[in-house]
């Protein structure tokens, strides 16, 4: 199954592409500037900076590349050249972000990862940074013909479903699911606290539930785990221990360790498939899952955007911190005006 290609506008975020190295194994864009979100100040206003992520397979020749033909670019890290570049790229959520950057007449940032720590995030949530952003709605670019990259895409959504179900109560309705999936990458994030429109998730989502279905109802179609009533759009899901602990068993790598950690007393190696089967008959379940999806989002934000200061520079960061904050208040003073 395919990861749905939107079309409209696509020659505008193509032309942008043109300006850097071709190289790429998956490039999409995403956030306010492509897809419309609630709210006065959102939507596709030429204010609204651009926002992309480009997979590379070889992370140090594409910066190579893109130093020799987009220098202005980076902050004063480019003195170290393309294999310090990369290196400090691989920590945090192992993406390297350039913000603040004028092109075709717009402002941009462009986030650069490589293609096997994608798959990674992707199939196990190490980080789920990137894995997050392709759980909500992107405009694909560019892709290439590389089925572990698609196979780990369409793995990425099932789990965002399946973490959903164990969260949500036996009977919900369809943005319910997509208001619970667009929310797990903000769960623990402290730029939710600081920096987000608290009601960006909800803003995400009310205008975007068409290109949600697009993402997610072949997905639900096929699953055995809930009744998807498209007409109705309503769904129930079996909430027995049985049943979650079926869910619980499909769970991403990281995010069963994160939940053997939280329930498992210290010092004891206990089996992980032991722990979510008590898991699976606790009436907190979901907020257990909840918490350790939170645990993952945490730390990787954390180090991420301490990783900012040195990857934008000092003037940029503060710039785009400030960007932030006013997006958050004007949020806040519409939804208490």
């Amino acid at each position: 199954m395919a990861l749905p290609v939107l079309s409209s506008s696509g020659v505008k975020f193509r032309r942008v592409l043109a300006h850097f190295p071709q190289e790429l194994s998956l490039a999409f864009a995403y956030g306010s500037g492509v897809f419309r979100q609630a709210g006065a100040s959102a939507g596709h206003g030429e204010d609204n900076m651009l926002d992309f992520v480009f997979a590379v397979d070889d992370s140090v020749t594409w910066h190579m590349m893109n130093l020799r033909k987009n220098r202005s670019h980076y902050s004063f890290l480019k003195v170290f050249g393309p294999k310090q570049i990369s290196s400090i790229q691989s920590y945090g959520a192992g993406i390297y972000y350039n913000t603040l950057v004028p092109c075709n007449g717009r402002v941009i940032k462009y986030g650069v990862i490589s293609t096997d720590t994608l798959i990674d995030d992707l199939l196990h949530w190490k980080t789920l940074y990137v894995a997050g952003r392709l759980q909500k709605p992107v405009k694909i670019l560019t892709q290439n013909e590389n089925s572990k990259l698609q196979a780990a895409l369409v793995s990425n959504l099932r789990s965002a479903v399946t973490a959903a179900f164990l969260m949500l109560p036996e009977s919900f309705s369809e943005e319910d699911l997509y208001m619970q999936i667009a929310g797990l990458s903000y769960s623990g994030d402290f730029r939710m606290v600081i920096g987000e429109d608290r009601w960006k998730v909800q803003n995400i989502v009310k205008p975007n539930v068409p290109h949600f279905q697009k993402l997610y109802s072949n997905i639900l179609r096929d699953s055995p785990q809930v009744v998807y009533k498209h007409h109705l759009g309503r769904l129930e899901i079996d909430k027995s221990p049985e049943g979650q602990f079926t869910q619980l068993m499909t769970l991403p790598r990281t995010l069963q360790q994160k939940i053997t950690s939280l329930v498992g007393p210290p010092g004891k190696n206990r089996d992980v498939e032991e722990i979510l089967l008590q898991v699976a008959h606790d009436p907190d379940c979901g907020l257990v899952v909840h918490q350790g999806i939170s645990g993952i989002v945490r730390s990787s934000s954390i180090v991420q955007s301490a990783k900012t200061v040195l990857t934008a520079g000092a003037k940029k960061s503060v710039t785009y911190s400030m960007r932030k904050l006013y997006k958050m208040t004007k949020g806040w003073l519409r939804k208490t005006s």
